[in-house]
């Protein structure tokens, strides 16, 4: 490490505790980070809270707006757009003597939000719950033990604070072009 990287990184742990600096991000071109890319699709409130309600069982249009109470010209948005990123899939039904109507299911790849849904709720819990207590705790079906979401790496050892973690370029990083 070159002594100008020491003194970025010294000064960026004193002045910002909790960060992870092990890419230095001004070598990297970032339009292709898998964050930013997520946001676009999952970064707005309402479309967080389809998926919530999605995980609670719901599947029709007026269930999603009885409950979530948002402009329906919006939720019809967001649920388009969650099915053409594959997150819910649309499928037909009729109830007796009504026209067909579509419902939106979660995909695989919708159920692997799971855990990312419990884990806001959880941080939420710990920091902007009412004072009476979260208003709803998530458990193990099989013994009633509370949920609680950890960060682990393959072979298993528990990851605790950002300190913790090396990021280090991934196959799809870019580097910046020669100004």
């Amino acid at each position: 490490m070159q002594w100008s990287e020491f003194a970025v990184s010294r000064y960026s742990e004193r002045n910002q505790p909790g960060t992870i600096f092990s890419v230095e991000r001004s070598n990297y071109q970032t339009d292709n980070c898998s964050i930013a890319r997520t946001l676009a699709v999952l970064g707005e409130k309402w479309t967080l809270l389809i998926i919530r309600e999605s995980f609670y069982g719901a599947t029709r249009f007026e269930q999603f707006h009885r409950v979530l109470q948002c402009p329906r010209n919006l939720l019809s948005e967001r649920l388009v757009l969650l099915v053409k990123e594959g997150i819910l899939e649309r499928s037909e039904y009729r109830e007796p003597r009504k026209r067909a109507r579509m419902e939106y299911r979660l995909t695989e790849t919708g159920r692997e939000l799971m855990q990312i849904m419990l884990a806001l709720m959880q941080w939420g819990d710990r920091h902007v719950a009412d004072p009476g207590g979260p208003p709803v705790i998530a458990q193990h079906l099989d013994c009633g033990a509370e949920l609680n979401f950890t960060c682990a790496c393959a072979k298993g050892h528990l990851v605790t604070k950002p300190g913790d973690i090396e990021l280090v370029d991934g196959p799809g990083a870019i580097p910046k072009a020669p100004a």
